[in-house]
C-alpha cells in the first residue's frame, strides 16, 4: 500500500526549507519534491520513508530530515567527482569485495539457519558449567531480593519488612498485598538472581554504596524526600565466586549455540575446497 504524505504536510516542509539556488525544493507535476544540481528527489522515494498512521507534523519533520540527507550525499556525490582523480573514483574492487562478502553472508546465513540445532539439553549445559566454571566467576555480586520504596512514617512499615523477610509462602503473599496499598514500589525478586547494580538502581546509588548499607539481610537508605529504600536479601552470592548454574544457564546456550554455528561454517569452508578439488575446479600453481 502506498503510503502518501499529505499535501499541506509537503507544503509546510517546503516553506522550511533553504531556498538557494543550489538546494531548490518544489512539486512538479506531483512528482519531485527537492533538487540538488542535476539531482531529482521524487516523492515516491519520500513516500517510502514515511511510516503510515503518523500525525502531519511527525511526516513532515520525517520528509525534512530525509530531504536534507539526501541532498547533504548528493553533495558529496558532486564535490567528490569533481575532485578525484579518475584512479581515486574507480572503486570497482571495492564493490566487488563488499558484494563477495555480502553474498558469502548471506549465503552462511541462509545454510545456517536450515542446519543449525537450537535446542540445548539441561545435560548439555551441566556439562558445560561443570567443565568451564572458572569462566563464570563474578564481577560484580548477585543477589536474589524482595525491595520496596515506602514512606518513613507509614504504619505498615514494619510490618511489611517482617513479612517480606520471611521464608513463608503466605507472608510472602501477605507482604505483597499489604505493600501494594502501602509502598510506592514493591519488587520481588527472590526467585530470580539479578545483578547487584540493577538492585542499586532502585536504590538511586551504586552497588557498592548499596551493600556498605548491608545490616543482616536487610539493606535500607532513606532518599531525603521522606521515602525509604528497603531491600531483604533472601540469598547472596559475592564478587569472584562462581554463580549457581541457572544463573549461567542463558550464557552457556549461547555459548553452545555459537560453537554449532562455527562448526557448521568450518566444515562448510572444506567441504567446499574438497568438492572443487574432487572436481577439478580448483587448483594451485607453484610461485616459485
Amino acid at each position: 500500500m502506498s503510503r502518501r504524505i499529505p499535501a499541506f504536510a509537503i507544503v509546510a516542509l517546503l516553506a522550511l526549507l533553504p531556498s538557494c539556488k543550489a538546494f531548490q525544493s518544489f512539486i512538479h507535476d506531483g512528482e519531485v519534491v527537492a533538487k540538488l544540481g542535476e539531482h531529482k528527489l521524487y516523492l515516491s522515494e519520500l513516500e517510502k520513508v514515511i511510516p503510515n498512521g503518523i500525525s502531519p507534523e511527525d511526516s513532515a519533520g520525517l520528509a525534512n530530515l530525509y530531504i536534507n540527507s539526501w541532498a547533504t550525499g548528493k553533495a558529496f556525490q558532486d564535490i567528490a567527482e569533481q575532485k578525484l582523480s579518475k584512479e581515486e573514483k574507480d572503486v570497482s574492487k571495492e564493490l566487488e569485495d563488499y558484494r563477495q562478502s555480502l553474498l558469502r553472508y548471506r549465503f552462511e546465513q541462509r545454510f545456517i539457519s536450515e542446519r543449525l540445532d537450537t535446542t540445548v539439553s539441561a545435560k548439555e549445559v551441566n556439562e558445560y558449567y561443570e567443565a568451564h566454571k572458572d569462566n563464570f566467576k563474578l564481577e560484580r555480586p548477585i543477589l536474589k531480593a524482595r525491595f520496596m520504596k515506602i514512606s518513613e512514617d507509614s504504619p505498615n512499615l514494619q510490618k511489611i519488612k517482617k513479612l517480606m523477610s520471611s521464608d513463608k509462602v503466605g507472608d510472602v503473599t501477605a507482604a505483597d498485598s499489604l505493600a501494594f496499598n502501602s509502598a510506592q514500589r514493591y519488587v520481588d525478586c527472590s526467585d530470580t538472581w539479578i545483578d547487584a547494580a540493577t538492585l542499586a538502581g532502585d536504590f538511586g546509588v551504586d552497588y557498592i554504596e548499596m551493600l556498605s548499607k548491608k545490616n543482616g539481610k536487610f539493606i535500607e537508605i532513606k532518599d531525603g524526600d521522606g521515602f525509604l529504600h528497603v531491600a531483604f536479601i533472601a540469598d547472596m552470592v559475592k564478587a569472584g565466586d562462581v554463580p549457581p548454574e541457572e544463573y549461567c544457564e542463558e550464557r552457556i546456550k549461547d555459548i553452545i549455540i555459537s560453537g554449532r554455528k562455527h562448526k557448521l561454517l568450518t566444515t562448510l569452508e572444506q567441504d567446499l575446497i574438497e568438492d572443487a578439488k574432487a572436481k577439478e575446479k580448483f587448483e594451485i600453481y607453484s610461485t616459485k
